[in-house]
């Protein structure tokens, strides 16, 4: 008996090519659309309004104490409305690694002005914490200098900026409706 050319073709052997099947164009089409907060309808977010909690980042609080500014009033002398920093867990364990050097930082920040946010998650790796926490609460302001944080958080929509200037406060994407200064 000689052997076929080729072993595998065989009638049954060989899978059928599945059919594929026409689009109906009148069929309801799904799409996975991810959810938009409904705080961003209008032009701003209008979860934003006094009194502003404001996320500090452990640079910010260092580069304040360096520009001998006051957080609380600087922050109030910039939005003209009153504000309420907050301070993470992981941005507390930050200052408190960072040694007996930044020791009065961890007295600004343990200031009972402030406001203490418990973290859940694991390690204290302050920037990936606080860019989760204003993409699921967009009641927040975040207060930075760092370069990178900033361009992460310019990703997420209706999360204005804080940052230091000219040896004072400013605001980014902030609607001039709620008070923050034109420069």
């Amino acid at each position: 008996a000689r052997m076929p050319a080729f072993p595998c073709s065989n009638e049954k052997d060989r899978v059928k090519a599945p059919v594929k099947k026409k689009e109906d164009p009148s069929a309801i089409k799904e799409r996975e659309v991810p959810q938009h907060p409904s705080c961003l309808f209008f032009q701003y977010n209008t979860q934003l309004g006094p009194p502003y909690h404001i996320l500090v980042d452990t640079n910010f609080i260092n580069f304040s104490i360096k520009a001998k500014l006051d957080l609380v009033q600087s922050m109030m002398d910039c939005l003209y409305a009153k504000c309420i920093p907050c301070i993470t867990d992981c941005v507390m364990g930050e200052i408190e690694k960072l040694g007996q050097k930044y020791r009065v930082a961890l007295r600004i920040a343990k200031d009972p002005r402030f406001e203490r946010l418990p973290c859940m998650h694991k390690g204290t790796y302050a920037d990936d914490c606080l860019v989760q926490r204003v993409t699921q609460h967009k009641c927040y302001i975040v207060a930075t200098v760092d370069k990178e944080l900033k361009r992460r958080i310019r990703k997420i929509p209706g999360v204005p900026i804080m940052y230091i200037s000219r040896h004072r406060y400013n605001i980014e994407r902030m609607p001039d409706d709620y008070g923050a200064p034109r420069f």
